[in-house]
Parts: structure tokens; C-alpha cells; sequence
């Protein structure tokens, strides 16, 4: 295999040894220096950035990714990254019970394929981008899954399956597969952060949530299939010329399209990148300078320094939210400011006469009356207010909308847009204010929701919601199971072994 790819370079030049690579343009200070105003014009202009030009973030960018297997994490990155996994596949399995998850694995077993890679909640295998799509769909059935605010995407519903789908190929062992797991949230989170996040996706209709989890997925299995630098950088461009997705997701009322964008199609395509290269396919050099290149296509103002920024110093995984509850992340800090007063100042729902929550403008838009109960704010906090709780099966039945009961809570209950609110973006504030029939006045402003890094959850907490997703599908003997082979992942000598686990 060696003699192959040494044969598709297209010169002498640009064959760098590991040597060369770590000297030239590795992680030395000097290579992630940022460029001066004229190397960054002459590169964003369309020129291409000499080889070893600090202009250039692929030689540093791709020999990190390379080196990611075998290079060790930091304690509080390894057990933040167990966290993510065991809450993605928490995630998965419980999303085989919505209408999204039903519909991938529907076409996961009638495609059929190698029978070689898990897919989650079923009896079903298949080829291993068979079963990175479904289980990417299943990750994102609904809102259960992890959210990175700063990149304004959802890393893990892409990324740990495309890592699990890619590691079933090359049978990874346990700490392989949490390597390429974190390698993928600080690649594709870096790439929309340096496009501008939230901004760019609203000035630009580009759904950053596409992205940002396509880039994850594809460091991810070529980190899986371990890929060296230069069949990185060729990775990376398969990757950009299937980059894709429009905010028109925000219009698919099923969730059935969102979920495809979000998880499928980027955990797909992301495989696709990495299988493409282990089996000897070539491709530009460098997509990210040059005639052409993908920062030009999306925002030429970017600088493609973001890429590498702190890289390997800073961890993604680290600044990446895990929802408490089970409904939409807009609705989580209204949800603990509730429960806040609650503790604070007992109180039941037949003394409440009013509710009024604020929300930043755009998140109230998205949870405003909606006709899917996970992410209709009313409708949630009225369940709460019932039931002092909410489980992953109250807070996705449906039925429970039309409740007389649920309905006489959900009218005390007013959502008012706040621009103020909005200013702070994407830090997600609720204020909630409660009026009670003897006229108290309760208020709560919740900034830092639990589950974000500023208020992160405990290992308890996170193991209590797996719990509480994984149970009622599998049952509580191979939950339990479960959750203590991903806490001591590192023991696992094959990713292969997850299976019976992680299938019905």
C-alpha cells in the first residue's frame, strides 16, 4: 500500500517525511503563528500559500490530525469525552423509538450492504456508511443530542457515529475510538467557528449545522481508519466538495430532514472522505488556500488561521453542552429556572396563575407553540409543572399535547421574544417569572444552563439521563452494562465488541 500512495503524488516535492512535516510545519510555535495582513490577502485572494508559509493551517492542521491516535488526552478531555459518547448513544437508542429513527432504520435494513458495521437499537448490520447515515439520523431523531454554541452545530450526532461506523472497519480499540472522538469535535467545530458561526449562518442561509458535524465526522474516521497527513489533507477535500446544507431545515415540521442534516448526511459523508482516501483515491493538496478553495466559496473574509487556533491545547469537547433535559436546547434554561424555584420556594402547579418566560428572539421563534412537544416551551413547562419532572417518554408523547389537564397549565404560560436577550447569543438566557394565587412573585435568570461548560454536569448526572433514555428500549441489565463498558473504554480492545450492547 505504501508503494501506491507514494506513486499517486504528483511530485517529489511534496513527499514529507514525518520529519519533515514536525519541522517544516508541525506544532511548532512558529507554525501556528498568525499570518501577516499581506500573506493572508495573498492566500484569500485565491493565490496559493507557499508550502511551509505560515499563510497555510494544512501542514499543522493535518499532521495533528494524523497524530491523533496514538497522542494521549488530557484526564478532564478523556472523561468529558466518555460523557459525549455515552450520551450520543443514548441518544441513538432512544431515537429509535421517533418517527425520524424509525425512517433510518426502515432504509438501513431495506439497503442492506456488508455486513460489517452496528446499527444501534436494531438487529441490523450493514456497510459501515450505511450505518454511519442511520445512526447519524437516529443521534438526531430529535433534541437529545449535544450542542457546541460557539460553532453553532451539533458535533456528536455525527462524529461518534462516523467514529463507531469507521472503527467497526478497522476494528479500533476503546482508546482509539475516544481519540478519534475528540479529534472530531475540535476539527469540524474549528472549521464553522472560523467561517463566524451563528452570523454566518444567518447572513449566508448555509446551515452551519451540516457543516461543522461533516468536518467532525470526516477527522473522526480518518483518524479511525488512521489515515497519515498527507491522506488528511486529501480527506479534508473530499470533505469540502461534499459540504452542503440550507437553513431550510428549520422548516421540516417531522424532523425527519433536520435529522439527515444534522446527523446522516455529515456522518455519511464525513465516512465516505476517509474510506475514499484509505483505498488510495488523491485529491487537491490543499482545499483551504488556493484557486478556488472553500473559504473563498463560503466567506472570503475568514482567515483559515481559525482552523488551528489553540489546536491541541484548547479542546472543543470541552466547550460542548450536554442537555440536561430532553427537549430542545432553548428550553433548558427556562426549564432550571423552574426548577431552581422550585427548590427555592416550594410550590405546585394549582398555585400557579401566571408564567412568563423570555427568551432571545430567535430561540423563542423556534420554540414558540410548536406542533412537536420536545421543543414547544409551553407545552413542556406545563408538563413540569405537573409532574416536577421531565423524562424523555412524557417529553415525546404526542398525545399528552391534547391533555385537558396539560392544556389548563400550558394557557398561565406566555413566551415574550427579547431582544436584549438575543445581543447575548449564543449564550442562552431565560428569565422566568412566576406569579402564585397568594400574589407572590417569584423570578429567576438563568445564564449558564446546566449541562454547559460553565455549569457542567456531574459523571452521576450524565449516567442518570443515559439511564433514562437507554432503559426503556434495552433494558436496564444491558444499560447498566453499557454505561460501564463506555466509562472504562480504554479496556476495550475492540470497538467491534460495543455491538451486543448497543442492539437489541
Amino acid at each position: 500500500m505504501t508503494s501506491r500512495r507514494e506513486e499517486s503524488r504528483p511530485n517529489d516535492s511534496q513527499r514529507l517525511t514525518r520529519r519533515d512535516l514536525l519541522e517544516r510545519a508541525g506544532l511548532a510555535a512558529a507554525a501556528f503563528a498568525i499570518p501577516s495582513a499581506s500573506e493572508n490577502a495573498f492566500l484569500l485572494r485565491g493565490q496559493a500559500a507557499a508550502p511551509n508559509s505560515p499563510a497555510s493551517a494544512m501542514n499543522p492542521l493535518s499532521t495533528y490530525m494524523s497524530e491523533a491516535a496514538s497522542r494521549s488526552l488530557p484526564e478532564e478531555v478523556t472523561e468529558k469525552t466518555k460523557h459525549h459518547i455515552l450520551d450520543t448513544l443514548a441518544a441513538m437508542i432512544s431515537g429509535s423509538n421517533l418517527l425520524p429513527g424509525q425512517r433510518a432504520l426502515q432504509f438501513a435494513q431495506a439497503y442492506g450492504g456488508k455486513e460489517i458495521c452496528t446499527v444501534a437499537a436494531s438487529k441490523t448490520l450493514c456497510g459501515a456508511i450505511e450505518a454511519a447515515l442511520a445512526n447519524g439520523v437516529l443521534a438526531h431523531a430529535d433534541e437529545t443530542d449535544d450542542s457546541h454554541s460557539p460553532s453553532q452545530s451539533h458535533p456528536g450526532c455525527a462524529v461518534v457515529p462516523a467514529a463507531l461506523a469507521a472503527g467497526e472497519q478497522f476494528q479500533i480499540s476503546g482508546t482509539h475510538f475516544l481519540r478519534a472522538v475528540a479529534l472530531g469535535y475540535d476539527i469540524g467545530s474549528r472549521v464553522t467557528m472560523t467561517l463566524g458561526g451563528q452570523q454566518f449562518e444567518a447572513e449566508s442561509h448555509w446551515s452551519t449545522h451540516s457543516i461543522a458535524p461533516l468536518f467532525g465526522a470526516a477527522a473522526a474516521a480518518g483518524c479511525a481508519a488512521s489515515l497519515n497527513a498527507q491522506q488528511m489533507r486529501w480527506a479534508l477535500g473530499y470533505t469540502a466538495q461534499q459540504s452542503s446544507g440550507i437553513g431550510a431545515w428549520n422548516r421540516d415540521t417531522e424532523h425527519i430532514q433536520k435529522a439527515f442534516l444534522f446527523g446522516g448526511m455529515t456522518a455519511r459523508s464525513g465516512v465516505t472522505s476517509a474510506l475514499l482516501v484509505q483505498a488510495g483515491w488523491t485529491g487537491v493538496d490543499d482545499v483551504f488556500s488556493g484557486k478556488d478553495n472553500f473559504f473563498l466559496a463560503y466567506n472570503p473574509k475568514a482567515n483559515p488561521i481559525g482552523l488551528i487556533e489553540k489546536l491541541g491545547e484548547r479542546y472543543e469537547i470541552t466547550r460542548t453542552n450536554i442537555k440536561k433535559w430532553p427537549v430542545g436546547s432553548p428550553i433548558q434554561a427556562a426549564l432550571d429556572a423552574l426548577e431552581i424555584l422550585r427548590r427555592e420556594h416550594p410550590f405546585d402547579a394549582s398555585q400557579v396563575v401566571r408564567i412568563e418566560v423570555r427568551l432571545a428572539t430567535a430561540e423563542a421563534a423556534i420554540v414558540d407553540n410548536r406542533e412537536i412537544p420536545d421543543i414547544c416551551v409551553q407545552h413542556i413547562l406545563a408538563l413540569a409543572l405537573l409532574e416536577k419532572t421531565i423524562t424523555f417518554v412524557a417529553a415525546h408523547d404526542r398525545a399528552r399535547m391534547k391533555e385537558p389537564s396539560i392544556l389548563h397549565e400550558k394557557a398561565k404560560i406566555n413566551l415574550t421574544p427579547d431582544d436584549g436577550l438575543q445581543r447575548l447569543m449564543p449564550l442562552r438566557v431565560a428569565i422566568l417569572e412566576v406569579t402564585l394565587a397568594d400574589d407572590t412573585h417569584l423570578s429567576r435568570r438563568v445564564d449558564n444552563v446546566r449541562g454547559t461548560p460553565e455549569n457542567p454536569m456531574t459523571r452521576g448526572e450524565v449516567l442518570d439521563k443515559a439511564r433514562d433514555l437507554i432503559a426503556p428500549v434495552l433494558g436496564m441489565q444491558k444499560c447498566s452494562a453499557l454505561l460501564e463498558q463506555i466509562i472504562g473504554i480504554e479496556a476495550l480492545r475492540n470497538v467491534c465488541d460495543l455491538r451486543p450492547l448497543l442492539q437489541l
